[in-house]
C-alpha cells in the first residue's frame, strides 16, 4: 500500500504543480511564466518526486510509464492495475484542488480549457489529430527510452531524477503548442473531467498515444540497451 499511496501523492503533485502553473501562473498579469515556465514546472514536479518517492514506488506517476516499464522488463504486470488506479485518482483529486483554487478568482471560466489536452480547434496551435497523435507517441517513446537508460544499473548512480525531469521539461517545450502536452493519461484525465464536453471526447487520444509511445520506447531501449 505504501507504493500505491506514493504514486497517488506523486501524481497529485505532478498535476497540481504542472497544470497549476498553466492555469494560475502562465499568463498572470505582467509576471506570467509562459510556455517556458510551465515546461519547467512539469519537469520540476517529476524531479522533486523522483528524489522523494523513487525509493518507495519507483515514481512512475504515469500509466504510460508503468506500462512502458512493464514492456521493458522492469515492472511486474501484477502491479499495473493498482498503480494506474492510484495515479489516475491522484490526478483527479489534484484537478479538484486546482479547480477550487482557480475558481476563487473573478472571471474564472473552466471552458477556457483548464490545462486540458486537445487537438484540432482545441490544440493551442490548431494542430490536426494526426499531428497530435504522432507528437504524443514520439514524445512518450523518447520519455520511456530516457527513463530506462537513466535508471539502468550501468548509468551514473543518483542522477536519474535530473535526466528524467529535464527530459519532461524538453518534451513540454516541444509539444505544448501541439497538444498542450500530455504524455501522461493520468495528467490528462485529472483536468479533463472538470472541463467535460470536448475534453472528455478527445481524452481517448491522450490514453492511446502515450501508451503506444511508452511501449515503443521501452522496446527500443531493450533492442539497443540490453547487454549482449
Amino acid at each position: 500500500m505504501n507504493k500505491y499511496a506514493a504514486e497517488f501523492l506523486g501524481t497529485f503533485w505532478l498535476v497540481l504543480g504542472g497544470c497549476g502553473s498553466a492555469v494560475l501562473a502562465a499568463a498572470f498579469p505582467e509576471v506570467g511564466i509562459g510556455l517556458l515556465g510551465v515546461s519547467l514546472a512539469f519537469g520540476l514536479t517529476v524531479l522533486t518526486m523522483a528524489f522523494a518517492i523513487g525509493h518507495i514506488s519507483g515514481c512512475h506517476l504515469n500509466p504510460a510509464v508503468s506500462i512502458g516499464l512493464w514492456a521493458g522488463g522492469r515492472f511486474e504486470g501484477g502491479q499495473l492495475l493498482p498503480y494506474i488506479v492510484a495515479q489516475v485518482l491522484g490526478g483527479i483529486v489534484a484537478g479538484g484542488v486546482l479547480y477550487v483554487i482557480a475558481s476563487g478568482a473573478a472571471g474564472f471560466d473552466v471552458a477556457k480549457g483548464f490545462a486540458s489536452n486537445g487537438y484540432g480547434e482545441h490544440s493551442p496551435g490548431g494542430y490536426s489529430l494526426l499531428a497530435a497523435l504522432v507528437c504524443e507517441v514520439v514524445m512518450t517513446a523518447f520519455f520511456l527510452f530516457i527513463i530506462l537508460g537513466a535508471t539502468d544499473k550501468r548509468a551514473p548512480a543518483g542522477l536519474a531524477p535530473i535526466a528524467i525531469g529535464l527530459c519532461l521539461t524538453l518534451i513540454h517545450l516541444i509539444s505544448i503548442p501541439v497538444t498542450n502536452t500530455s504524455v501522461n493519461p493520468a495528467r490528462s484525465t485529472g483536468v479533463a473531467l472538470y472541463v467535460g464536453g470536448w475534453a472528455i471526447q478527445q481524452l481517448w487520444l491522450f490514453w492511446v498515444a502515450p501508451i503506444v509511445g511508452g511501449v515503443l520506447g521501452a522496446l527500443a531501449y531493450r533492442a539497443v540497451g540490453t547487454e549482449k
